[in-house]
């Protein structure tokens, strides 16, 4: 019987052995992990952090070129122009809306609204904004800095070699 449960602990061992042959080398760690900057197709775009702190501004409306994701509240229309900024939009008739302004935030991808204050996720910080909907200008309240992880690029690689004090916003395709 001893026998028996020694040969079934000894093949145990060793199924698990053969799993991870060496297992000092089978703990994943995330910082061995290296990722070729050559395989991705797109080059990061990269700003710097004091201009990238001071590029919220209110415009006059543009073309959409790259719709993302869209919110409304209270008969407006923000519609994410994919990590550049939001169109803004009357939507009191939702039949034939009319573009206000846009708000250009670098390096944007989302928005929410409470409580008449815009909270925008631009690129790695959150960023918090109230819009005067009578003057249609803006103010910017709060920002808490790196928030979020960098961008990622579109084919999912993270950015590397990112010069000090600046700010991924974007990625371009490289040929």
């Amino acid at each position: 019987m001893r026998t028996t449960k020694f040969i079934l602990l000894s093949f145990a061992f060793l199924f698990i052995q053969s799993c991870c042959p060496f297992l000092a080398d089978c703990d994943n760690n995330d910082d061995d992990i290296i990722i070729d900057p050559i395989s991705s197709r797109y080059e990061p775009v990269f700003i710097d952090r004091n201009d990238f702190e001071n590029s919220v501004s209110i415009n006059d409306p543009i073309a959409i070129n790259t719709s993302g994701k869209i919110y409304i509240k209270d008969g407006l229309l923000f519609i994410n122009e994919v990590r550049k900024g939001f169109h803004i939009y009357d939507n009191t008739d939702p039949t034939s809306p009319t573009p206000i302004k846009f708000l250009k935030a670098p390096g944007s991808t989302d928005l929410a609204v409470r409580d008449n204050m815009i909270y925008i996720n631009q690129a790695t910080d959150l960023i918090a904004i109230a819009f005067n909907t009578a003057t249609n200008e803006i103010t910017l309240t709060k920002r808490v800095v790196n928030v979020f992880p960098e961008l990622r690029s579109p084919d999912g690689f993270l950015p590397y070699n990112i010069p000090e004090n600046n700010v991924v916003v974007g990625w371009e395709l490289t040929n």
